[in-house]
């Protein structure tokens, strides 16, 4: 028994194949509590199996806040500490002690890491702070999607960070969002004013490729009192120029990513889009320039808003390629192998690497 009654709650629906794998994660854990919201295999099975104590119900209209209300409201009303995890996620093992050791009696909510993307060899890609650990009676979770928890506590909220206790990632990728864009229209009927879904619903339309309407609704969220996060009005710069390039309106796309790097020149992730832009333009001076700006910026900020594009290959890729056709082929070899580095089985890099050293060969033979 730990010093803290702890319990874990979720949502589930057709996640059977998760469930083994999450139950052990949690398994440090007072107890298990899972809505099932329609599940069509044996998830619900699975999980009684695993004792799991679930409850099935149909949310209609379906919203994510209410199912996760629902959910919240099945963990014992004594808990001093509940986690909201979803069955696609997984804690290191060693969890609870380093919560135990962290937690305080005023403690109301936990930050820790969320390693939201993860390569191929389990490194991550983004990763930021999450915060979905929280005392039993101060919270509710508010927003039809991207659903956020709201303090209704009496006290003061008291946060504090684990930087050692970590959630990592593995989503189905082949699972369907089509119901993300008509609730974020709802969630932003419902509060105009909420900067971070209008921010949502924009990067949504872009997604859906609705290019007007995601310009649109981009400069409305940069319009909004409340939008003051620099890294997130940089995103919804970056993706308006995204959505003026579908558009084939350059220029303007150029503008839009000159504001985002003006917003946030800390930032590698302007730079980069601004160099995949004028790739696209052939334009290979301005590539370089933009990549060798952005490898100036060696701190990767703990943010969801971070592209994975920004500290992968694709900086050395690019440099490779703008300084091949500037005919710099012994420094386009050098990016290449850095490319390569990071990406070692990315046969197209292996086979600009033969290109480039062929093209040496050539040089070297008629000087």
């Amino acid at each position: 028994m730990g010093k803290y009654k702890v319990y874990v709650y979720a949502i589930s629906k057709n996640e059977e194949k998760f469930v083994d794998r999450w139950v052990n994660s949690m398994q440090e854990a007072d107890g298990i509590y899972v809505l099932d919201t329609g599940s069509h295999d044996n998830t619900v099975k699975k999980l009684k199996k695993h004792h799991v104590t679930v409850k099935s119900k149909t949310i209609t209209p379906w919203r994510f806040d209410e199912a996760r209300n629902q959910s919240l409201e099945m963990v014992p009303k004594d808990a001093d500490i509940c986690i909201c995890t979803d069955l696609d996620e997984v804690f290191g093992p060693g969890w609870r002690e380093e919560l135990e050791k962290a937690w305080q009696k005023e403690t109301t909510r936990a930050l820790y890491n969320y390693n939201w993307s993860l390569d191929e060899n389990n490194k991550p890609i983004v990763n930021f702070y999450i915060e979905k650990i929280h005392t039993r009676n101060d919270y509710k979770w508010t927003h039809p999607v991207h659903e956020v928890l709201s303090y209704i506590g009496k006290q003061q909220e008291n946060k504090i960070i684990i930087p050692t206790m970590t959630l990592n990632h593995y989503p189905d990728s082949k699972k369907s969002r089509s119901s993300y864009l008509p609730l974020l229209e709802l969630s932003v009927e419902e509060d105009p004013t909420d900067d971070r879904n209008m921010h949502y619903l924009g990067r949504e339309y872009m997604y859906y490729g609705k290019w007007n309407q995601a310009i649109d609704t981009l400069i409305r969220h940069l319009s909004l009192e409340k939008a003051t996060w620099k890294d997130e009005r940089s995103a919804s710069m970056r993706f308006i120029a995204r959505c003026y390039t579908h558009l084939n309106r350059i220029e303007e796309a150029r503008m839009w990513l000159q504001k985002a790097v003006q917003e946030t020149p800390y930032l590698r992730d302007p730079y980069v889009e601004s160099a995949l832009l004028e790739y696209q333009q052939q334009n290979w001076p301005k590539v370089e320039e933009d990549c060798l700006n952005a490898l100036k910026i060696t701190t990767h900020q703990k943010t969801y808003i971070n592209e994975p594009f920004s500290w992968d290959h694709t900086i050395y890729d690019l440099l490779s390629i703008s300084t091949y056709y500037q005919q710099q082929y012994q420094k386009s070899l050098i990016y290449v192998n850095k490319a390569i580095e990071k990406s070692p089985q990315d046969k197209r890099l292996l086979e600009n690497k033969k290109l480039i050293e062929s093209k040496l060969k050539e040089v070297e033979k008629n000087s």
